[in-house]
């Protein structure tokens, strides 16, 4: 996996002047795994890439948070099996990811 986007709100708000709690959006994905997802549904990449979202608590700390792959390509599930089996995949991949962040 590769991060492919990242949004910095923190910053945009700070060249105006205004002051707020640091966040990043952080888009992942794959290419193994979009042209597998186009195969089974072209629709469905208007989801990818699937994104995290990390932000500082007043403590110092930060919080991660995501939609787990499964849930955002969920609606396509119609379109082709393959595209649950996929986010399956995805799952996995994306848990180890965010435990490997908040160790």
């Amino acid at each position: 996996m590769g991060v492919v986007t990242e949004a910095g709100p923190t910053e945009a708000a700070a060249a105006r002047g205004v002051a707020i709690p640091g966040n990043r959006v952080i888009g992942v994905f794959n290419n193994l795994f979009a042209v597998r997802m186009l195969e089974a549904s072209e629709a469905a990449m208007i989801e990818a890439p699937v994104r995290f979202y990390v932000t500082e608590q007043p403590d110092g700390t930060a919080t991660l948070s995501y939609k787990t792959p499964g849930l955002v390509f969920a609606p396509y599930a119609g379109d082709s099996p393959e595209v649950m089996k996929i986010a399956a995949e995805l799952d996995a991949i994306f848990a180890a990811i965010a435990a490997a962040a908040t160790e």
